[in-house]
């Protein structure tokens, strides 16, 4: 079992072949300052090539998922006009929003009150996403004369340009049924305990599903909306051939013609 890096800014924990990280900064509202993106991505990068963490759970302590970039932390920089800090803190930013996005592991956002710019950017990183009646959104970076620069295209993959600009230009709030509706959200559920029922849910089917072959399947999905055709053909026929005459993809296949279950999956 791989071992989690401490943090003083989140509660991260492995049980039942899945990671759950809770952002645990109050006094910050959860915001992602650089100690609390430092700790998220050492977290994630620990288990990313770890077959036995199945999945992983983002969620927020205090009633708050998270209220975006930490800017009293940039404060300084900005101030200073130290540009080069600036934009390196930026570029960090889009660092751990790709990296989320690019977790071999299925990531599933459960967000319950406020999800503020980057944490709405950061909810758009996630593979699957549950919010309830009580949670609220908006893309307030505008409104404090900056552009929402390394989530906009992560934004726009989620919901589609049309509603991204006119969230970003506007800096709109919404609740959790709007969110739904925009497809940011894949569930609305009443409350934290039906967060619980919906994330218990996914657990048991992706647990039933090969880790490694998941993985695969998630670079694949990325993959499919870059690539010219031809060359994702190739990739698709690389990664099959790949997967097929692993171990897993023969244990697989073995499973299925002696009719038993194959020796990753785990039924609830």
């Amino acid at each position: 079992m791989t071992d989690l890096p401490t943090s003083k800014v989140l509660n991260a924990s492995v049980e039942g072949g899945w990671l759950t990280i809770k952002f645990d900064d109050p006094a910050r509202k959860n915001a992602l300052s650089q100690e609390m993106s430092r700790d998220l991505s050492s977290a994630l990068a620990a288990v990313a090539d770890d077959r036995s963490v199945r999945g992983i759970t983002l969620r927020g302590e205090g009633g708050v998922f998270c209220a975006g970039g930490d800017l009293k932390g940039m404060a300084k920089h900005i101030f200073s006009g130290d540009l080069e800090a600036i934009a390196a803190m930026s570029r960090a930013g889009g660092d751990l929003f790709d990296q989320v996005k690019n977790q071999p592991q299925p990531i599933l956002a459960l967000i319950d009150g406020p999800a503020l710019a980057g944490g709405l950017g950061l909810a758009c990183c996630a593979d699957i996403v549950a919010v309830t009646k009580a949670a609220s959104f908006a893309l307030t970076e505008t409104q404090l004369g900056i552009p929402p620069a390394q989530i906009a295209p992560h934004v726009v993959a989620r919901i589609g340009l049309p509603q991204a600009k006119r969230l970003m230009l506007t800096g709109a709030k919404f609740d959790g049924e709007e969110a739904l509706r925009l497809g940011l959200a894949d569930s609305l559920v009443p409350d934290s305990h039906g967060l619980d029922d919906f994330e218990a849910a996914i657990r048991r089917q992706v647990l039933q599903c090969a880790p490694a072959a998941n993985a695969a399947t998630k670079k694949l999905a990325l993959a499919s909306v870059r690539l010219p055709a031809e060359e994702m053909k190739k990739l698709a026929a690389e990664m099959f051939t790949e997967c097929l005459l692993s171990e897993e993809g023969r244990e697989g296949i073995a499973s299925f013609v002696e009719k038993r279950k194959p020796s990753w999956r785990q039924d609830g």
